[in-house]
């Protein structure tokens, strides 16, 4: 039976296929995360498969495989020839790493460079990526114009050169790179840093110059080939684009048309501006205007021969066009990508109806190319063409202006962009490389500096929400630098230093707080200048894991006095300086011993004393900072409930914030933390909305393994082993694009893994994410948090209560830096049951214990209540558990209790181990049921 599944689904399938996450998708083709989720759910109906392993496995029956690969662009006009220059150029590159197709202008290096990567596609599993880097001036955006072509969005604790690497290091594909000469050195360095990282991949680029680096194989792109009776490729492109012209030449001309090829030496963009000209100026016109050499050939000793011939051409197009569209051609030369009239009319200064008339008039010759889009006609000059204009339009001393008026229009684009309009992200991707463009400009002009600061400011802004963290935190303190003002300036820094933050870069955080303090001194703003100096101190704890070089205790100490100093009675400073000092009494640098040490109520004094500052403020982020601190010591302390409320207080806090860098800083890492909390008071749905939450926001499309590292370790814990493989899959697919980090963070969900395979008995999985976990590495205290517990929770299950006992044989006091927040309850609940089950003389005293820590904890509460009826010889308390553990979302502990309550409801535990896809249980020590 034949399934109907729409495009949409289609696309939607096609990346379930490649392992892409809901959020994943829904950035990919500019859906929301509900959509998806409706697409997916439609599609597991259609397709009767029960979850979304089986439906990735339907993808290519049901997916065309243009919907999954990447799709060169397709020329509007027909190829002409070139047989043997296709030939050789495929040769080369289906046999060297990198090759450069080289020469002028208007030979024809992107056609022929298409042409050939579309023949040699078969040739590479993993098919042919194209990049244009016409629109790409500035060398630091080349890996950001990569990544856009290959659909990546940037990962906050990497730089766009990381990511991509990351997505090709597999990949046996082909990179086309067009027109690379604007920015050749910094292609030449990218090309060296990816094709070293990534052994399957092969690049072909075009450029006038030389890459000039060891690996390159250059393969000169010869004229068209040109004879005198008018069989040549040279003639064939001439009649056919005449032909489309109009006017077709007749077959007695073709020797004289040879003869006009051999004057343009066989140059395509020459020869296909004259065949433009053909219906209007025929044969006697076009000899006519090639016969003035002098006028001709107006390149000068600066330009090569044949680049002289394109010059030559250009400048006799030039000549016969009329005044009005002479202006508008050199007028539209500062657009960097396609504009639309609209644009062209606001940046040129001319009637609307003149330039209507005239961009229809430059298309029809050939000057500009009209590409008809979703959202209009759109208008663009061939690279060569454009810096023609450009030449031109400052012949005619006009290009100030133009660009002034460039400018006004990218900055009022850019303002309007900011009105976060439901298709803002599409039309940003449009004009981006157009902001930018203006931005170089007006940067490099001492008059503009104002307006290059303003365009700045707003690239910053935009870039961010659009996932380019990058290009927003260099474009924050690129506006920073062209501020005429220090208090901009330290306003631009402070977003730059939220922007590293998310990005995972401690050291450019603290550093661009640094300068945002010597900035406020500047502008003699001293209260600015503390809050400053205080948050730098604040995040050198509150973010240790972000820094590569961590700023000594010393260090941080001494800004918190420099801050106390600047603060004065002002409210936000005191309050800020006042968070610093709370950070600096606990775990970043050692202060706090344990929990009973004074530290830990010396310490939640001070935080609960900055959170009630930072209320008094009324700054939702500084209330949010204040009360991480507070999570901070509440851990210490053992409060579990505490931190998750405080959590919770910080996600309603910042929630309804507009987006910027210090709001999505302090959401994801509310969420992150909002993940760990739910799990550790035994909120097992609770933690998996957080998740959700957490996954879907836009910047960590990327870098879901942060999610779904938690969901592995919810789904372990709750026995919903049928589920680890796909999300095990999906953490993996996403650890791998990001370059397999080494990071302890992530190590939970491996061991979790590890642990829910062997369970399932698989020991293949087992031992591949033991590997895994090898890798991502482990401290030495792990062994008494997370370790500890899923190995006694293996070790219970297989009856070994000896074992599980010696793991967890610690007090929680002796380990309390382990097993504070997230792992206590767990730990506390399995210890108690090990200690009853192994027999231990003093498990009374456990168990009574335990009851205080673990208390309204719906996952704990059970296995302490489990271990005390245990104790006590009561099967009915025992098996009644079972119920608790199923309403609190943990079916693998039910199961659990229903086998050691052992009778008959040892039978139905088995088989509620079964249907969840584990093995067998141990039935555990015999139990005195008679007591």
């Amino acid at each position: 039976m034949t399934v109907e599944i729409s495009t949409r689904e289609s696309e939607v399938l096609a990346l379930v296929g490649d392992h892409l996450s809901n959020a994943e998708i829904a950035a990919r083709l500019f859906i929301s995360v509900r959509t998806v989720e409706s697409h997916v759910s439609a599609l597991l109906r259609k397709l009767a498969v029960p979850d979304r392993r089986a439906l990735a496995r339907h993808a290519p029956d049901h997916t065309h495989k243009s919907t999954a690969v990447p799709v060169l662009p397709r020329p509007l006009t027909s190829f002409i020839g070139r047989e043997a220059e296709r030939a050789a150029l495929a040769d080369l590159v289906t046999t060297h790493r990198q090759v450069t197709a080289l020469g002028p202008g208007g030979v024809g290096k992107t056609r022929l460079a298409l042409r050939v990567a579309a023949a040699v596609t078969a040739h590479f599993d993993d098919g042919v990526w194209f990049v244009d880097l016409v629109s790409t001036t500035d060398p630091d955006l080349v890996a950001a114009a990569v990544a856009a072509a290959l659909g990546l969005g940037e990962q906050p604790d990497r730089g766009m050169h990381e990511s991509v690497i990351s997505a090709l290091s597999s990949q046996h594909a082909l990179v086309v790179l067009d027109n690379c000469e604007q920015v050749v050195d910094a292609v030449a360095a990218f090309l060296e840093r990816l094709l070293s990282a990534c052994p399957r991949l092969s690049v072909l680029a075009t450029s006038r110059a030389r890459l000039m680096v060891p690996f390159e194989h250059v393969y000169p792109v010869p004229p068209l080939s040109l004879s005198g009776d008018g069989d040549s490729d040279a003639v064939e492109l001439f009649t056919q684009r005449a032909a489309a012209a109009g006017q077709a030449p007749d077959a007695s001309t073709r020797e004289a048309i040879a003869h006009l090829c051999q004057r343009l030496d066989g140059m395509a963009l020459a020869i296909e501006l004259a065949a433009a000209r053909w219906p209007t100026l025929g044969l006697d016109g076009l000899t006519a205007a090639l016969s003035d050499p002098l006028r001709m050939l107006s390149g000068g000793s600066r330009a090569a021969d044949r680049h002289r011939s394109v010059r030559a051409a250009l400048d006799w197009s030039h000549a016969l066009l009329a005044p009005d569209d002479q202006k508008l051609l050199r007028r539209v030369a500062v657009f960097a990508a396609p504009f639309t009239m609209a644009a062209a009319v606001h940046v040129t200064g001319i009637d609307a109806g003149v330039v209507a008339d005239g961009l229809a008039r430059l298309s029809e010759q050939s000057l500009l190319t009209a590409v008809s889009t979703a959202n209009g006609t759109r208008y663009r000059g061939l690279e060569t063409i454009r810096q023609y204009g450009t030449e031109r339009l400052a012949d005619a001393d006009e290009e100030s202006a133009t660009r002034q008026r460039h400018v006004a229009w990218c900055l009022a684009t850019a303002t309007d962009l900011t009105q976060a309009l439901p298709d803002w992200r599409a039309r940003f991707d449009t004009v981006a490389d157009e902001l930018r463009a203006a931005l170089a400009w007006a940067s490099r002009q001492a008059e503009h500096r104002a307006d290059a600061h303003d365009l700045a400011a707003r690239l910053a802004a935009l870039t961010f929400t659009r996932g380019l963290i990058g290009e927003s935190q260099q474009r924050h303190e690129q506006a920073a630098a062209l501020a005429t003002d220090p208090r901009d300036a330290a306003v631009m820094l402070r977003g730059a230093a939220a922007v590293a933050a998310c990005r995972m870069r401690g050291d450019d955080m603290y550093r661009l707080h640094l300068a945002a303090a010597d900035a406020a001194r500047d502008a003699r703003d001293t209260p600015a200048a503390a809050r400053d100096l205080a948050t730098a101190a604040t995040h050198a704890y509150r973010f240790s894991g972000k820094f590569t070089h961590l700023p000594s205790h010393d260090e941080v100490v001494a800004l918190i006095d420099q801050a106390r100093d600047l603060a004065g009675d002002d409210p936000d400073a005191v309050a800020a300086v006042a968070l610093a000092e709370a950070g600096v009494l606990y775990d970043a640098f050692g202060a706090a011993q344990g929990p009973a040490d004074n530290n830990v109520p010396d310490t939640l004094a001070h935080a609960r004393r900055a959170v009630a500052l930072a209320r008094d403020t009324g700054d939702a982020i500084a209330q949010s900072a204040a009360l991480d601190t507070l999570t901070g010591a509440q851990s210490w302390g053992g409060d579990a409930f505490g931190v998750a409320a405080t959590i919770n207080n910080r996600i309603t806090l910042v929630t309804p914030l507009s987006e910027s860098p210090q709001r999505t800083l302090e959401l994801t890492d509310a969420l992150s933390q909002a993940i760990e909390a739910a799990l550790g008071v035994g909120d097992l749905p609770g933690a998996r909305e957080w998740v959700r939450r957490l996954a879907e926001h836009p910047l960590l499309t990327e870098v879901s393994f942060r999610a779904t590292s938690w969901l592995l370790v919810i789904d372990a814990l709750a026995g919903d082993v049928a589920d680890i493989p796909d999300v095990g899959e999906r953490f993996a697919e996403a650890w791998r694009r990001a370059g397999s980090p080494r990071s302890t963070h992530l190590a939970p969900a491996a061991a979790a893994a590890v642990m829910a395979h062997d369970l399932g008995g698989d020991e293949t999985a087992r031992r591949e994410w033991e590997q895994a976990l090898d890798h991502l590495g482990t401290l030495p205290g792990h062994a008494f948090s997370y370790l500890a517990i899923f190995d006694s929770i293996r070790f219970l299950h297989d009856g070994d209560v000896e074992r599980a006992w010696e793991r967890t044989a610690p007090e929680p006091d002796d380990v309390w830096k382990w097993v504070t927040w997230l792992w206590l309850h767990w730990y506390v609940a399995v210890r108690c049951e090990a200690a009853v089950l192994a027999g231990r003389p003093d498990a009374a005293q456990h168990v009574a214990k335990a009851r205080t820590v673990v208390a309204a904890n719906p996952v704990a509460g059970a296995m302490v209540e489990r271990a005390d009826a245990l104790l006590k010889g009561d099967r009915d308390r025992v098996a009644a558990t079972a119920r608790a553990l199923t309403d609190a979302g943990c079916g693998y502990q039910a199961a659990r209790s229903l086998v050691l309550a052992g009778g008959d409801h040892a039978a139905r535990g088995q088989a509620a181990l079964a249907k969840l896809g584990l093995r067998p249980m141990a039935p555990g020590p015999e139990i005195d049921w008679t007591r």
